[in-house]
């Protein structure tokens, strides 16, 4: 049986377990190798599992990672699919 823990990125039990026994012992370490906490809810509800599943073995869940933007940031209108060069009145 497949249990998820990270929805967003399908990250199961399993996967969290085998990163535990590689040697990923604290939070930053297991999302790196796992990309739990990547996805759309940047780890809302997945992060406290996370670092319970740690704790529980004997690992160190720390105070959880900071959320980080897009590398190459998007403009809102790319986005929205605007053309840029369509000189759309600004009033």
């Amino acid at each position: 049986m497949k249990t998820l823990v990270c929805r967003c990125e399908d990250v199961t039990l399993h996967e969290l377990e085998h990163a535990l026994v590689l040697g990923h012992r604290d939070i930053e370490s297991l999302k790196r190798y796992t990309g739990f906490g990547t996805g759309w809810c940047q780890g809302k509800s997945c992060l406290a599992l996370c670092a319970r599943l740690l704790a529980e073995r004997g690992g160190d869940p720390g105070v959880g990672f900071t959320p980080r933007p897009p590398y190459h940031p998007a403009r809102i209108g790319d986005l929205a699919g605007l053309d840029p060069d369509a000189g759309y009145d600004r009033e």
